[in-house]
């Protein structure tokens, strides 16, 4: 049984081109969304989509590139807030771990099958839909942007789209809602962390803030980006990987096919 080459061409040049993806991602205002009343941050998409197409060496080091970037952003564009990620274990670690977590969640998932989903489905979209429409109601009631205001209508009519087609295609779609929103929170979830740990009270004056208050806030920010995250990063994973994988699926099928014939001939060569 031959190994496969980590270091393939088809697998470099995957890590190129959504790697370029990731940091025109933190380079344009397309990285960023209005969902609900916050924004999301979709940088970390390509990772995540990278990790479940070609598993977690691919994931991982299109995060290396992410969290690199994430460094040359803050050395080069700072912020107020700009030095906690010039700390390579804020801004890589987390990173590269999203293409790890993600590939063995979407693995696992597999192996352990689909059942009983449903109500798992129907909560899920019935939560994101919620938080949608409250960002409407701070919209109109606050007069603010129209274009926000038309992109979270447009974000409620594909949720329901999907909640349509996931409601007849548990198989093909569970297991990359879970592994998306389990990779998007390791991002979330990971960096803020590590800001607390190493940073706390710093990182929260540096905003204004309050420092005796400091893990309120960052939960604070948890809670507000992350959830605007995973409702896009879901939209777009599930989005690209259905077109994607019924092609990868073929394309291993027919893999299979030539090695199968090949190895029905080596008896009747050896004679």
């Amino acid at each position: 049984m031959k190994k496969k080459n980590v270091f393939s061409v088809r697998r470099m040049a995957i890590i190129g081109i959504l790697g370029a993806i990731s940091i025109v991602l933190g380079m344009t205002p397309l990285g960023f969304i209005p969902v609900g009343p916050t924004n999301a941050t979709i940088m970390h998409v390509p990772v995540i989509i990278g990790a479940i197409l070609e598993g977690p060496f691919v994931g991982g080091f299109i995060g290396l590139i992410f969290g690199l970037f994430s460094i040359f952003k803050a050395a080069t564009n700072p912020t107020v807030v700009s030095f906690v990620f010039l700390n390579p274990v804020v801004s890589i670690l987390p990173r590269v771990l999203i293409g790890i977590i993600t590939y063995y969640i979407y693995a696992g998932i597999n192996k352990l099958g689909t059942k009983n989903t449903n109500i798992l489905l129907y909560l899920l979209w019935t939560g994101i839909v919620s938080y949608l429409s409250y960002g409407i109601y701070r919209n109109i009631s606050g007069n603010q942007d129209f274009w926000v205001l038309m992109m979270n209508i447009i974000l409620i009519i594909i949720i329901l789209i999907f909640a349509y087609f996931t409601a007849t295609k548990l198989n093909r779609s569970l297991d990359l809602i879970i592994s998306t929103i389990m990779g998007t929170l390791t991002n979330t979830l990971g960096v803020l962390t590590l800001i607390y740990l190493f940073y706390g009270e710093r990182f929260v004056a540096a905003m204004g803030l309050d420092p005796n208050n400091v893990f309120k806030i960052i939960l604070g920010i948890g809670i507000t980006n992350g959830i605007p995250e995973i409702i896009v990063a879901i939209i777009i994973v599930v989005s690209v990987i259905s077109v994607l994988r019924p092609k990868r699926i073929e394309n291993s099928k027919v893999e299979k096919d030539i090695n199968r014939s090949k190895d029905s001939k080596n008896p009747r060569e050896l004679n």
